[in-house]
């Protein structure tokens, strides 16, 4: 090293503040409640220069497969789920109380996510344990077992289960 040349060591926090911030949601819900958390979180965390991903499970990996987001449906907690029909009037209860209030659609989420660069992922698991095609997903979904989505999370600053 020459006598004007200086040394430039970075502390592991500046690195650490450097490194492009990431988080992941996990949607194990097929229903309405059960998918606007995630897709929102994770298209604000994009809009804060994020990387964000969303991993799709068991009931929750219908809202990715083509065509049944339009269907998705609120089911009320407690005994009024079990009331036949309740089902049906509190989705439509949801779904004008999310167009009075100008909310897009899920299918409008998903495609605004892929857009803004959401990874959507889908677990190779459920989709073994359905018997599901990965043909049926939405374009652009990604598929991933347990191992590979932890290696992924473990480096990020949030990891939510919504």
């Amino acid at each position: 090293m020459s006598a004007t040349a200086t040394a430039t060591v970075e502390s592991p926090v500046v690195a650490e503040e450097k490194a492009k911030e990431s988080c992941t949601f996990i949607c194990s819900r097929g229903t309405l409640d059960g998918a606007y958390p995630s897709l929102i979180l994770a298209i604000n965390a994009r809009r804060l220069g994020m990387d964000a991903t969303v991993f799709y499970t068991f009931m929750g990996i219908g809202v990715i497969k083509k065509g049944e987001a339009a269907k998705l449906r609120f089911i009320p907690p407690g005994p009024l789920g079990a009331i036949p029909g309740m089902s049906g009037v509190a989705t439509w209860m949801m779904s004008k109380q999310i167009s009075e209030a100008q909310i897009p659609t899920i299918e409008e989420l998903l495609e605004i996510a892929q857009l803004e660069g959401v990874r959507l992922v889908a677990c190779r698991m459920t989709i073994d344990m359905m018997k599901l095609d990965p043909n049926e997903f939405i374009e652009g979904v990604e598929i991933q077992n347990a191992e590979e989505f932890l290696k992924h999370a473990i480096g990020c600053k949030i990891n939510m289960f919504t």
